[in-house]
């Protein structure tokens, strides 16, 4: 498929809002970063392939060790830690839910519900990818733990902060998305 110029400034932008976002933390009982509403954004915006770039991107910069993962952190060695799951899972999430927002939108007028659902199926996958990752690199340094246990610390503290996060991006691209088209 060919790029045109305006791929490549949407996928650089949306690249370059994925890291600004990595690096904003709201202190809360667990603290998070805005990373995956980033993502849930760019994927409502863009669409599959251009989200798919912009997450690959993403995780190139950061293997090739610009700090760009959260914490200021980068190199391969993040990436193959026990959170890189969750990174890899990021591009996992764009390709689900890019690409069922685009076969369920086909048909059908464009809702909350719908997007709610898209989103939360790639959030899904992503806190499965990410969790069963954890579990394996965990398990290999240290004793074995119980699937609870990873979930607590893993998926569990973060499911509200994402909920709230898909809403949040569903009226950030419902604001913007004529915009977007416009060009």
């Amino acid at each position: 498929m060919k790029s045109t110029t305006k791929d490549l400034v949407f996928i650089a932008l949306s690249t370059t809002i994925f890291i600004v976002c990595t690096f904003i933390t709201v202190p809360f009982y667990v603290p998070f970063t805005m990373q995956t509403f980033a993502l849930f954004s760019i994927i409502g915006l863009l669409g599959t392939k251009r989200a798919c770039i912009s997450v690959t991107l993403y995780l190139l910069l950061g293997i090739i060790g610009l700090p760009v993962f959260s914490g200021f952190r980068g190199g391969l060695g993040i990436l193959l830690g026990v959170t890189g799951g969750y990174l890899i899972g990021f591009l996992l999430t764009a390709f689900l839910s890019g690409t069922l927002i685009k076969l369920i939108y086909k048909n059908h007028k464009s809702g909350f519900i719908k997007y709610f659902i898209c989103m939360g199926a790639g959030l899904c996958l992503c806190y499965l990818f990410g969790t069963l990752w954890y579990l394996t690199f965990y398990t290999n340094s240290a004793e074995p733990v119980s699937a609870v246990s990873v979930l607590s610390v893993c998926v569990f503290p973060f499911v509200l902060p994402d909920i709230a996060k898909i809403v949040l991006s569903y009226y950030v691209v419902r604001l913007l998305k004529k915009h977007i088209t416009a060009l």
